[in-house]
């Protein structure tokens, strides 16, 4: 019909799930709507990088509009969307300043991701630095490079120790990458740049309640990661519960036996994941179940059941026990965007959804990865090697591949890490800078007549 509104579809998010959505309906007769709380889109699998001055924010976070750049039928909003209305089909989001805007939509696809998940002590939330967003790597990165430098100026032993001491939490791929590029900052970046301490005394603990580090690979890949560990100097406490967080450290304990505290300047959370918030709401105003873990049950074409305008994808979707990872994400945007542009072409509902496992990997160090691929395992360089050519695969196309490789050969061949620099607020210092006391005063501004 002449004159007819073009379908609008709304993606609420813009990570692997969004993305992917959204990229798959460049060419359908609708106009798409992507709604982020930022302006990037994060490769996350890389963004501990960024926390130990490897890469730049730049190579892992890609401005959303570039991506979309050459998709006419797309547009791009900042803000968080804090409610869905599936009566009136209309989405809430707040802009930057508080300013709140609402969008239509004829289908949703719900891709916001998760939020840090505290299993009910949400209290430690206040004591530890987490790694989902840039500002979360570059907070890290700060900390951890500005403990080295309070350690140089600390004249007490205790307080020295405790400076360099880092205490992780949460032994799945974030926390085991961390934790060993910590180890090789400590072991290889930094020995022969300070005249007070030495680096490599510094204290890497790895803390998971699990009986092993890397749960979801085998156990013959989550020993080799472990070895590989104990080698550049980490501490693993597997089958260790903490009791409590607080600003000085944390507490532990093995087994209900005795607490032990670690003192620990920098204390970092990578221990599990929730459902975004606002999966409840959507919950609530559908009827949706959701698991433990407050994800939404979804139908096996990932809609929300009794909605099939709503589309749920990624990390906030509960779907035959699949797991929050970047494949999922990735391959659920994918299928949803095919299923939409069938729909709006007239062509006959496809298959349900099939997650195709391609297996977990997780570098440990520098030369040094684990990987599991549908019963092929590698480790060590082999690994790493594999590491490196999907993590490259996947980044975006242009400026972050080029770069990435050129600061990956000055990290692993080198020893330098290209991304040092800390701020004077970042460090806690004040900010204004001294005047210089070889420079000419400005003169007096000429009173007005």
């Amino acid at each position: 019909m002449i004159g007819q509104a073009r379908h609008r579809v709304v993606v609420i998010g813009a990570g692997f799930g969004g993305k992917y959505a959204a990229k798959a309906l460049r060419k359908a007769p609708a106009d798409v709507t992507v709604i982020n709380g930022t302006n990037h889109h994060v490769f996350e699998p890389l963004i501990y990088q960024v926390a130990t001055g490897v890469l730049s924010p730049g190579e892992v976070a890609t401005p959303v509009r570039e991506l979309f750049r050459g998709q006419p039928n797309t547009d791009v909003l900042l803000g968080w969307v804090t409610d869905v209305d599936t009566e009136s089909r209309t989405v809430t989001a707040t802009a930057p300043g508080g300013l709140p805007y609402q969008v239509p939509y004829d289908t949703l696809i719900v891709a916001a991701g998760t939020a840090q998940s505290y299993f009910g002590n949400d209290r430690f939330a206040e004591h530890t630095l987490s790694l989902k967003s840039i500002d979360d790597a570059v907070e890290l990165r700060s900390r951890i490079l500005t403990a080295f430098e309070m350690a140089e100026i600390a004249t007490d032993p205790a307080e020295q120790a405790r400076l360099l001491t880092f205490a992780i939490v949460g032994a799945g791929p974030t926390g085991v990458e961390l934790a060993g590029q910590i180890a090789e900052i400590a072991h290889r970046t930094l020995p022969g740049e300070y005249r007070r301490i030495d680096p490599a005394q510094a204290r890497i603990v790895l803390i998971d309640a699990a009986d092993r580090v890397l749960p979801a690979f085998s156990p013959g890949s989550s020993a080799a990661a472990a070895r590989r560990l104990r080698d550049l100097g980490v501490e693993v406490r597997v089958g260790t519960l903490v009791t409590d967080v607080d600003a000085g450290g944390v507490q532990i304990s093995v087994d209900g036996g005795a607490p032990e505290r670690i003192d620990a300047i920098t204390r970092v959370w990578s221990a599990g994941v929730a459902a975004a918030p606002l999966a409840a709401r959507i919950a609530a105003a559908t009827g949706a179940p959701t698991d433990r873990s407050g994800r939404i049950l979804v139908e096996p074409d990932l809609t929300v059941p009794g909605h099939p305008e709503i589309f749920v994808v990624g990390d906030l979707m509960s779907l035959d026990g699949l797991p929050g990872v970047a494949q999922v994400s990735i391959q659920g945007g994918g299928y949803t965007g095919r299923v939409i542009r069938r729909r709006l072409t007239g062509k006959p509902a496809g298959k349900p959804f099939h997650y195709f496992d391609k297996g977990n990997i997780a570098t440990v160090s520098r030369f040094s990865a684990v990987a599991d691929l549908r019963g092929v395992r590698l480790s060590g360089l082999a690994g790493w090697l594999l590491w490196l050519g999907v993590h490259w695969a996947y980044l975006p196309r242009g400026r972050n591949r080029a770069s990435s490789l050129i600061r990956w050969a000055v990290t692993f061949l080198g020893r330098s890490r290209p991304e040092r620099a800390v701020t004077a607020r970042q460090a806690g210092l004040p900010s204004p800078a001294p005047a210089d006391p070889l420079r000419e005063p400005a003169p007096a501004a000429a009173p007005h007549s």
